[in-house]
């Protein structure tokens, strides 16, 4: 019977150890992708949070888009509670910062299961097809770690006559490396999962 000696072992198991470190030390570098363009729409994912929301705007109004396209579907509240929509949310709260009503469009997505990111892509694409709007360039404000999946996805639905680009919006809160914040390993795990399905599924 064959078996490795230990520097076999050493042999098989480094290069796939290297990079499991690797992805765990820059891996969230990775995902939290910057890569703003020019661009003609600034679409902001709801999700995101209203703490997002004003610095969101302030890169609306000096970032020279023509449009703010609000993005997101249900909070998934249960039929005990009220469901809210995050795109219809993020949309009242940037009204209420001053953003006049003809420079924003919400678009809503109505989904239950799937990809939620790919419902949210495709509501702002028709949003935008309703308005007879085919953008040469768009921008998505999104948070963190859901940068890159974002961008993948959002440039998968609206095809190779749509540029896009990124905003990967950070809290404060997350200085440092995302293994002492339970909140950022969870995210780092599920942005990991939801990035690779994205590159093999979609």
């Amino acid at each position: 019977m064959l078996w490795p000696t230990w520097l076999g072992w050493g042999c098989l198991l480094v290069p796939p150890g290297g990079v499991v470190l690797a992805w765990l030390l820059w891996g969230e570098a990775f995902l939290s992708v910057e890569a703003p363009i020019q661009a003609e729409i600034l679409v902001v994912e709801g999700w995101v949070g209203r703490d997002s929301l004003r610095e969101a705007l302030a890169e609306y109004q000096r970032g020279g888009y023509r449009l703010l396209v609000t993005a997101g579907g249900d909070t998934g509240a249960d039929w005990r509670t009220r469901s809210w929509n995050y795109a219809e949310l993020a949309a009242a709260e940037l009204a209420r910062l001053g953003l006049a009503e003809e420079q924003l469009v919400a678009a809503p997505a109505r989904y239950h299961q799937g990809s939620r990111t790919q419902a949210s892509a495709q509501a702002v694409r028709e949003a935008l097809a309703a308005r007879g709007e085919v953008p040469g360039s768009i921008n998505v404000w999104t948070r963190g770690a859901h940068a890159r999946r974002s961008r993948l996805i959002f440039a998968r639905v609206f095809g190779s006559e749509t540029r896009v680009g990124v905003l990967a919006w950070k809290p404060a809160e997350t200085a440092g490396p995302w293994w002492k914040s339970g909140d950022r390993a969870r995210d780092f795990l599920e942005e990991t999962l939801g990035y690779l399905r994205a590159r093999v599924w979609l």
